[in-house]
């Protein structure tokens, strides 16, 4: 059965109050609060609105307006925190002290918001966002349900009442179907913000408009002229001091149980007949239920794990995981994953999806590499010495967000040698307009009642599907090797039998057509 919402023209309500719950956390300081400004600043708030920070830490409006006014110099570009703005900004926020896990907490805070509510002739419409640890998120719609701060336009009124939820979602499939079915209880579908900042990014967005507006790619795109897909996310910093939330989460929850299958859905998923939320994420759904399953054996064989050791770069030592503040030291938590996969459908049947992530890299990248097959014949370069590369498309999320074609071209001179050139794209080059910030495009979304590029519960549980027996595996079963790596490495070596024969894995470079390349068939 497919799962649909309302499909509602998305509109900017006249007045609004956003309330943030765990609004001294680092999420708020770092991505909420100003990715809020910068909406502001561009005038794409609601006319009348108020963001209203809920947690146990103690300020008052004023103290908590002069903490935000030193994280927002401190994590918007210079050029972007502008010290009038700001204190224009500011005057929006208020805060309110309660311990969100108890329900007796939600009577006050209620009559807070009704405060407000007048203050702003604001017909009580709201939307929470839970910026919290995922211990909360089962506790908080109920806590909201029993003072009826649930009840919006899906129950009969016209109030606006939306709850952004942040990854992980479960952390199984049980705990994801447990928790679905605590929201569901209390809010309608077209009320569930899932996020996941990734589909708040240009690049990953113009991956729809590359394939679909170009009539050049989408011929191409299937089992017919694709070899492989790659797609990586890795960073090279470590866990920066969240050992707690980590060692309980690891790589595979953390990454690519929602960031990765997500851009993996976007460059597999079929055109949508019309383009709406609910045919978009129907498109994304039928590629999570097409996953092939993995056997025991591939479990085993085909999904890498691993986790970082010490090493010493440029004279400076890099902790082991072990090693860091708040992980057992005899951790099996995995900070790498590599694996295989494949969408068992008429499009991509036998075409594997290369997936990667991880923590202490050489460098911080995102970005997705579509290797086509090669010439049927390669008669410029019968040796394979040279110019024998296929075309690579390369996709780059972040930074440096852009695409590159690679494809091969005659070296001047005599003879015929041929080369890789490329034809590139960067949004830097485009004179000043910015790429935008992900939570920004996600927060006006939100606010308008957009839900297009925020996941659906049958996503969520379409993925955990795919995803737990490897769970259940890793905790099952002690064959299961976890690798290590030194720190600001590729990764364990036992990834690269994952690839066919002359095939490696596309290590991304800081320019995006610097690519480590090799002679492939």
């Amino acid at each position: 059965m497919t799962l649909t919402t309302r499909n509602i023209q998305p509109v900017m309500p006249e007045s609004l109050i956003l309330v943030i719950f765990g609004a001294s956390g680092d999420l708020t300081m770092r991505k909420l609060v100003p990715s809020l400004y910068q909406l502001f600043v561009k005038g794409k708030m609601p006319k009348r609105f108020a963001i209203v920070g809920a947690a146990r830490t103690s300020y008052t409006d004023e103290e908590y307006r002069e903490y935000l006014h030193g994280k927002l110099s401190e994590h918007l570009p210079a050029d972007v925190f502008k010290e009038d703005l700001a204190k224009d900004f500011l005057r929006h926020l208020y805060y309110h002290a309660m311990d969100p896990a108890k329900v007796e907490d939600y009577t006050a805070f209620k009559e807070r918001l009704e405060t407000l509510d007048k203050k702003l002739d604001n017909p009580q419409n709201y939307v929470f966002y839970l910026a919290t640890p995922p211990r909360l998120y089962g506790v908080i719609p109920q806590h909201l349900t029993h003072v009826k701060l649930n009840e919006g336009n899906a129950h009969g009124t016209e109030r606006i009442r939306r709850i952004v939820i942040e990854k992980p979602f479960g952390y199984d499939l049980e705990s994801a179907l447990a928790l679905n079915k605590v929201y569901t209880s209390s809010f309608e579908e077209d009320q569930l913000y899932r996020i996941d900042h990734f589909l708040g990014k240009e690049t990953a967005q113009n991956i729809m408009a590359l394939r679909f507006a170009n009539g050049i790619f989408e011929p191409l795109w299937n089992r017919n002229y694709i070899d492989r897909i790659e797609i990586t996310a890795v960073e090279n910093l470590g866990i920066e001091g969240r050992g707690g939330f980590y060692d309980e989460t690891g790589a595979l929850r953390d990454m690519v149980q929602n960031h990765l299958v997500q851009l993996l859905a976007l460059t597999a998923m079929e055109p949508p007949a019309v383009f709406n939320s609910d045919t978009f994420r129907n498109e994304i759904v039928k590629v999570y239920q097409s996953f092939k399953p993995l056997t025991p054996e591939q479990i085993h064989n085909e999904v890498i794990r691993g986790q970082y050791t010490e090493s010493t770069v440029n004279d400076t030592h890099l902790k082991a995981y072990r090693e860091e503040d708040k992980v057992n030291p005899e951790s099996r938590t995995e900070t790498y994953v590599a694996m295989k996969m494949y969408v068992d459908n008429w499009r991509w049947g036998g075409v594997p999806f290369f997936i990667r992530t991880g923590k202490q890299m050489p460098t911080k990248v995102t970005e997705i590499v579509v290797h086509f097959k090669g010439t049927p014949h390669s008669m410029f370069s019968p040796d394979c010495s040279t110019g024998c590369v296929p075309n690579i498309l390369t996709i780059r999320i972040q930074p440096n967000e852009g695409t590159a074609l690679r494809f091969g071209m005659k070296t001047p001179g005599s003879g015929f040698d041929v080369q890789q050139v490329s034809m590139d794209f960067s949004y830097d080059k485009l004179g000043g307009v910015p790429a935008g910030d992900a939570y920004s495009r996600l927060l006006e979304d939100c606010m308008k009642g957009d839900p297009t590029l925020f996941t659906r519960s049958d996503a969520v549980e379409a993925a955990w599907k795919y995803f737990d027996p490897i769970i259940k595996a890793w905790k099952e079963d002690d064959t299961i090797p976890l690798h290590g790596y030194p720190a600001r490495t590729w990764g364990p070596k036992e990834a690269d039998a994952l690839m066919p024969e002359r095939r490696f894995w596309t290590n991304p470079c800081k320019n995006l057509t610097d690519t480590d390349l090799y002679c492939e068939l």
